[in-house]
């Protein structure tokens, strides 16, 4: 899914119509697992990101576990693109419109709907407080006939001939069967597997250091990573 959204705006713009109801919007620029890190290096890789021609933000995070969809994770995602969009001197209140929209394999939410908006809202008044900030979930165990009923279908199939929307069958078909597309997806799976592995290296290097029983050095040596980035974990780990 990741290859498929990989520069292509057609794709992103499909989603994002659809989910958001919104059919004239149109998205500038897309990236997928781009990285971001908070002020204290944690960092944080979102599926898709994008802007739209108004300069509104977009994280859609592509989830089949439910511990990766958590409302904390919501929060944080949204949290961590604003501090990314906002230069420093520029003034708190020119914060960009964002959203984050989680496609579940199932309903997280357990209300037995196909969507859920989640917006901050005054309880005394009731009324939207406005901040800017929208948090969205989609069930992608919804059918039906509408367009976000055939778009979660196209996202539980394989096989791109039975797609309904032909942005994510040529998308698909591309990474399946053409040579081209078939050795780029094998590349970032190479690529893919190489950063978890590193990542779990990480994982357990912040364990020894919390631990405090083997040296900078040690650890290093042990997991097989450069000093520099022991010693940038120490960092966080204080």
């Amino acid at each position: 899914m990741t290859k498929c959204f990989e520069d292509n705006k057609k794709a992103t713009e499909l989603v994002l119509r659809i989910v958001l109801e919104k059919p004239d919007m149109k998205v500038e620029k897309v990236q997928t697992q781009y990285s971001m890190k908070n002020i204290k290096g944690r960092s944080l890789r979102l599926d898709i990101y994008a802007t739209d021609s108004r300069g509104r933000k977009y994280n859609i995070e592509i989830q089949r576990d439910e511990k990766g969809a958590g409302a904390r994770r919501a929060r944080y995602n949204s949290s961590l693109i604003d501090s990314d969009i906002l230069p420093a001197g520029f003034e708190v209140e020119n914060l960009a419109e964002t959203y984050v929209v989680f496609i579940t394999e199932s309903d997280v939410i357990g209300g037995n709907k196909p969507i859920y908006h989640i917006d901050r809202y005054i309880k005394e008044t009731e009324e939207y407080f406005n901040d800017g900030s929208h948090i969205i979930y989609v069930n992608a165990s919804y059918r039906d006939d509408t367009d976000l009923g055939k778009l979660m279908h196209d996202f539980s199939v394989s096989e791109p001939d039975d797609m309904i929307f032909k942005e994510l069958a040529d998308a698909a078909n591309y990474f399946k069967k053409d040579k081209e597309g078939i050795r780029s997806m094998c590349k970032a799976m190479e690529e893919m597997i190489t950063d978890f592995v590193t990542d779990e290296k990480k994982m357990a290097a912040v364990r020894m250091l919390e631990r405090g029983k083997l040296t900078r050095e040690e650890i290093a040596e042990y997991l097989d990573l450069p000093l520099s980035v022991i010693r940038e974990l120490e960092e966080q780990v204080r």
